[in-house]
């Protein structure tokens, strides 16, 4: 006879075998530690018991029944220990099994009394009560017609049997059996909520600390690559696939000349600052960081999403363009700060089939990509001069219809044999001519940029009065 509250595997953690058993035993049908079911079902039985032992010591009842009484005396504690072996391994077949039995034995007691109203209605209550909280409308109902068989089989086997009128203590010793019954009850509900209150703490506890680790392992990812694992989307395990990908290598010109020439920590707040920069614009245009490489950045656009390779394509290029221009905004703020050595990116881009995947070891694995295209565009990068963009003919023939490219002849690769034909990435035909979106002039005592798809509206006038200063000043001067 049990009660449903929260269950807590947790409070087993430090008892011993026996401990366990004795204590906080659950299984999949006892939501209950098993002493709090054996209090449960001991306060059902003794009710019982009291209840036929008040009726015979009145004469109500045969002296057969002081049997029954001992029975309901010892039942609990022997089942409690008996069926603990069969309860590991059926849990729930044990557990629908004896709450039936209760039932029964319930219905045949009810009827040795004689049904006396109102001992009835209080161990009715008490059973109702039991049987609710198995919690599924099937096992109730199948409760209610143990019941009901243990009830009209006894009838039958009772040739003489008679409603019989409950004396005073019939009635109290029943009543103060459903008292401590909800008393128990009220005790064990308040104990699982209170566990319950502590483990849904201690889970929000836990969450948080998962998602502040989860937030700090994506840094060590691409988003695409970290969001896939954990939608379930992909699985961490060694394994790749063949996909026709697009390519991008960078990285400045001049860097090395002047990692030479910086202290360790400007250097090191500058190749920051350009690579969180060009992270932000990867991620606009939905491409895969592969990896840093001190100042060169490997990405890749078709997985693990993909929207068809020319739309990829095209995604890749603009990319390109908007870091070109990117740069040269980072290098103003770099003359700024007294960085006069002028630094210029250089990219290559390739489109082809390549291996990508999960390589590495079981313990230590790394989402890359492997094949001859990928080492062709990083030979484009390399060939690339400042502030230039080389694509492949596969990717120009995919973007040509929208970005203006111009053939650079031929060049020889490393690794390849027969010389590679290569095309230069002008812009967008829509930021040609008349509406040449970004314009840029860098002079000695002279240096604007000028991106009109970025400028406001309420930003226009100030621009057109800086200009106007700037011009007088111009003509007011007389220059060397």
């Amino acid at each position: 006879m049990i009660t449903r509250p929260s269950v807590n595997s947790a409070a087993t953690t430090g008892l011993d075998q026996n401990a366990t058993q004795e204590l906080e035993l659950f299984d999949d049908f006892t939501i209950l530690p098993i002493s709090a079911e054996f209090n449960s079902r001991s306060i059902v039985y003794l009710t019982l018991g009291g209840t036929l032992l008040s009726t015979l010591g009145y004469g109500s009842i045969s002296q057969f029944f002081v049997l029954i009484v001992g029975f309901c005396l010892a039942y609990p504690t022997l089942i409690r220990y008996l069926s603990l072996p069969l309860r590991r391994r059926y849990p729930k077949q044990i557990g629908y099994l004896l709450i039936l039995f209760d039932a029964l034995f319930i219905g045949i007691i009810l009827v040795a009394m004689g049904l006396p109203v109102m001992p009835s209605i209080f161990i009715l209550i008490m059973a109702n009560a039991s049987f609710i909280a198995i919690g599924q409308a099937l096992a109730y109902l199948l409760c209610l017609m143990s019941l009901g068989a243990g009830a009209g089989g006894m009838y039958l086997l009772l040739p003489d049997f008679e409603l019989t009128e409950p004396v005073l203590v019939t009635s109290l010793i029943a009543a103060l059996g459903t008292g401590l019954y909800v008393a128990t009850t009220a005790f064990y509900t308040n104990q699982s909520a209170r566990r319950l209150k502590a483990a849904r703490l201690e889970m929000y506890k836990q969450n948080e600390r998962y998602r502040t680790l989860s937030r700090k392992v994506s840094k060590y990812l691409s988003p695409q690559v970290w969001a896939n694992i954990f939608s379930g989307k992909q699985d961490v395990k060694l394994e790749t696939q063949r996909k026709q990908l697009v390519i991008f290598f960078s990285d400045i010109k001049g860097f090395s000349e002047l990692s030479e020439q910086m202290e360790a920590e400007a250097l090191t707040d500058l190749i920051n600052t350009y690579l969180t920069a060009m992270s932000r614009i990867v991620m606009k245009y939905g491409g895969t960081i592969d990896k840093f490489i001190g100042d060169a950045i490997m990405v890749f656009f078709g997985d693990p999403d993909t929207k068809g390779v020319k739309r990829d394509a095209e995604a890749c290029v603009a990319m390109a363009i908007e870091m070109r221009k990117q740069m040269k905004i980072l290098r103003q703020r770099w003359k700024a700060q007294g960085i006069q050595h002028p630094l210029e990116i250089r990219m290559g881009i390739n489109t082809g089939y390549c291996t990508v995947g999960n390589f590495g070891a079981e313990t230590r694995m790394d989402y890359t990509l492997l094949g001859k295209e990928v080492n062709l565009a990083s030979r484009l990068e390399s060939a690339a001069e400042p502030s230039e963009i080389l694509i492949s003919y596969e990717t120009f023939s995919l973007v040509q219809d929208r970005i203006l490219c111009t053939a650079k002849g031929q060049i020889k690769a490393k690794g390849f044999s027969r010389p590679i034909p290569v095309y230069q990435v002008v812009d967008f035909r829509r930021d040609l001519g008349a509406r040449r979106s970004f314009t840029e002039l860098d002079l000695d005592g002279f240096s604007v940029s000028v991106d009109m798809e970025k400028i406001k509206n309420y930003e226009k006038e100030k621009i057109i009065d800086a200009l106007e200063k700037i011009k007088k000043s111009l003509i007011g001067r007389d220059l060397n």
